[in-house]
């Protein structure tokens, strides 16, 4: 009897030993909505000839409990960010203009932040019908990369949008100059250009300007990467 209240004594104990599982604090990633990606946002309140109020909404985040909303000019360049705690807002920007926006999640409980995806939409103008593509992103080689050529060549990649969807070819210009790259190739419809020849420890720049079928263009600025 008394080895049978030992077992279960040293039972019992071991049980009590389980690690308890902490629950997270850290903040979850926003889902975004609108304005949705690559659109034009037709929703817009004009409040002047120049100007007019978006309403930037998503998916309220978990373990959040404010957020950092950072709007983006892709005609300027200028970066705007406010913080509320709510999972929408009210922004004055300017009309006939691209603009990137994405969301940082953030809570009193962590010091982890998530951000979210980053979507471009088309801020319209009056009488917009049609509208220019946005810059192309997602440029390779990235900027300011170290890039092993094969064979003495680089592959170069981008990614397009429009908000009508019309985009008509890509112009690249690419050479050794700073401010000036040589047009290599226009209207080119696939979003690469293939076996572009380079020399090791030289400095290459390049640009992209997309066209649509509407006479629009944009340009994504000049970009550099280096050869091993």
């Amino acid at each position: 009897m008394i080895l049978f209240v030992a077992v279960m004594f040293c039972g019992c104990s071991k049980k009590n030993s389980n690690d308890v599982k902490t629950q997270s604090t850290d903040p979850g990633k926003s889902i975004l909505l609108f304005p949705s990606q690559n659109s034009a946002c037709t929703t817009a309140a004009a409040t002047s000839t120049t100007q007019s109020d978006v309403t930037f909404t998503w998916q309220a985040a978990a373990n959040t409990d404010s957020y950092d909303i950072t709007t983006k000019n892709l005609l300027t360049g200028a970066v705007s960010t406010q913080t509320i705690t709510t999972a929408q807002v009210t922004i004055t920007l300017a009309r006939s203009t691209p603009y990137a926006w994405f969301v940082v999640s953030k809570s009193s409980k962590s010091k982890t932040t998530a951000q979210s995806d980053t979507w471009k939409f088309y801020n319209p103008g009056p009488g917009a019908i049609h509208y220019a593509p946005f810059q192309a992103d997602g440029l390779a080689p990235e900027q300011s990369q170290n890039v092993a050529a094969v064979n003495g060549k680089v592959d170069l990649s981008w990614k397009g949008s429009d908000p009508d969807n019309d985009i008509a070819g890509y112009d690249i210009y690419f050479g050794t100059s700073s401010t000036a790259p040589a047009l290599a190739k226009s209207d080119v419809k696939d979003m690469f250009l293939k076996g572009n020849t380079v020399a090791s420890g030289t400095t290459y720049y390049w640009k992209i300007v997309t066209k649509d079928a509407q006479g629009n263009t944009s340009d994504t600025g000049i970009y550099q990467f280096t050869v091993k």
